[in-house]
């Protein structure tokens, strides 16, 4: 018994779980504020801003969002403390590998979520009710990222991170560059995904493609577009809007 817990305790390399942390909210940081010294980006975040203070006034909006990011936040913790230090490392790899185990994670992860999106959020039983919470948004703004059901908040951090440690268990530990960017590109495409942009020219034209595709989708109910990182597996199955 003490030679397994020895064995698992020296999987368990906190340090490079921490070291995630720490690069997450540092690129996330550093990110938003050089985006918003751009003036384009800058005025799209004060139009975000003026609608999302409507909605917040609306008294359905607090609760919600505070269950939303109660939940993210313990599931995002238990996460970091029991299951990131076995998946995570500071052994070297090339950018290449870097790059690649990235756009792996994303990718498997974009996969299970838009099944899940297509088939169980938008299906016929419970959890299209619980779904049907944040499709109350019909033009969403930046607050409506937030504005989630807390058990569908659980399930679609539980779908990364999931993809995440199963891939590690299957290809090894990631580096803690790959996570950090694979972390930081999941969280800033959902919330991307739900603000207001209007910027139809180079080079914001992209951004406000994908923002108005997500538009859509939540126009009601019955529309495509269900993956979140990119619309490849919507293309894939016919589903793109």
């Amino acid at each position: 018994m003490s030679d397994w817990f020895s064995t698992l305790a020296s999987h368990y390399h906190w340090q490079a779980a921490l070291a995630v942390l720490a690069g997450v909210v540092l690129i996330t940081k550093v990110g938003q504020w050089l985006a918003f010294r751009v003036p384009a980006l800058q005025r799209m975040r004060e139009v975000n801003r003026d609608e999302d203070s409507k909605k917040k006034a609306l008294p359905k909006y607090p609760p919600v969002m505070k269950a939303s990011r109660n939940i993210g936040a313990f599931t995002n913790l238990a996460f970091f403390v029991l299951i990131l230090p076995f998946c995570v490392t500071f052994t070297a790899e090339s950018i290449g590998w870097i790059v690649l185990d990235a756009v792996i994670i994303l990718m498997v992860y974009d996969f299970f979520y838009y099944l899940c999106h297509r088939f169980w959020f938008h299906g016929k039983g419970w959890m299209r009710r619980i779904h049907a919470v944040h499709h109350q948004a019909r033009k969403p703004t930046h607050i409506d990222a937030y504005y989630v059901h807390p058990v569908e908040t659980f399930v679609g951090i539980a779908l990364f991170l999931g993809s995440l440690a199963l891939l590690a268990a299957v290809l090894g530990p990631f580096h803690v560059a790959t996570v950090i960017a694979t972390y930081v590109i999941f969280t800033q495409l959902n919330i991307i995904n739900h603000t207001f942009v209007d910027l139809p020219y180079f080079p914001f034209r992209g951004l406000s493609w994908i923002t108005a595709k997500h538009h859509v989708h939540h126009e009601n109910m019955h529309r495509g577009n269900y993956a979140t990182i990119t619309l490849l597996y919507d293309k894939l199955f016919g589903t793109l809007d």
